[in-house]
């Protein structure tokens, strides 16, 4: 891996965008790397979470403008599919994805950060998309996805004016769960996320997966799968366990069976 740095702490994996000369900017091979970063991880049933961050003090100026700029449509194509499918492959991940902001979170940086479970950042972070000021629109997802996070009318405000959204504003519309001091943001997402693994990791997974989906169907379809999958959960040790720890008032040990 040329494009990133990951790092293992217990059950979660630390994936660092690691172009800090040009602000981690996203080019082909990062798509790449990172596509089989997750695809690997997916098989590591070690790997209870994964937070997805950058180095440096910046998550992600955007993508390589000097790779891009002389693309051909076809290249443009082969280019954007590449992002689309590395974002849907984040976001169908199977265990929790948290993206982790320090600075800069822009263009495909956004989008990337988009297609994680949520984002938290720090003070320093701050969100935009410019794609329009060079002359094209963002290709990885963010028409779709941030209006479904903050709305249509904002996503086009944000879209339109190219403007850089601050931590704060960010928390305000719904583009950003929670901001941390900058000195303890790594710390203070991995405690967090930690949290979230210790819980019945097959319940997480199937909690994920209905959300996900059900957003997309109606209310009586979603409800239905909801119903199926807390069914499916009865079959599986980690029920029985969660159960019997509460009755028995003990911490549960579960094994994601």
């Amino acid at each position: 891996m040329k494009m990133l740095r990951v790092e293992k702490k217990e059950s979660i994996a630390i994936i660092h965008l690691d172009r800090p000369a040009c602000l981690n900017a996203v080019n082909t091979q990062m798509l790449l790397e990172l596509r089989q970063q997750f695809a690997d991880l997916q098989s590591d049933k070690e790997i209870h979470g994964v937070l997805l961050t950058g180095a440096e003090g910046h998550f992600s100026a955007g993508v390589d403008l000097q790779e891009i700029r002389h693309f051909t449509p076809l290249e443009a194509i082969s280019f954007a599919e590449k992002g689309q499918q590395l974002c849907s492959l984040i976001e169908k991940f199977p265990r929790p994805v948290l993206a982790v902001v320090s600075g800069y979170a822009l263009g495909a940086g956004l989008e990337i950060a988009l297609s994680c479970d949520y984002i938290l950042a720090d003070t320093t972070a701050q969100f935009g998309f410019r794609e329009l000021c060079y002359g094209v629109l963002p290709a990885f997802g963010g028409t779709q996805r941030l209006p479904r996070l903050v709305g249509k009318s904002r996503a086009k405000e944000i879209l339109f004016t190219g403007q850089m959204i601050a931590a704060e504003e960010a928390l305000r519309i719904g583009l950003v769960n929670q901001i941390f001091p900058q000195k303890t943001l790594q710390d203070d997402v991995l405690v967090q996320l930690q949290k979230i693994c210790s819980s019945g990791l097959l319940a997480l997974q199937m909690a994920k997966e209905v959300i996900d989906t059900g957003y997309e169907v109606n209310l009586s379809a979603a409800c239905k799968m909801e119903r199926d999958a807390f069914a499916v959960c009865f079959s599986t040790e980690d029920q029985k366990e969660g159960m019997s720890a509460f009755i028995e008032k003990r911490k549960p040990s579960f094994l994601g069976k």
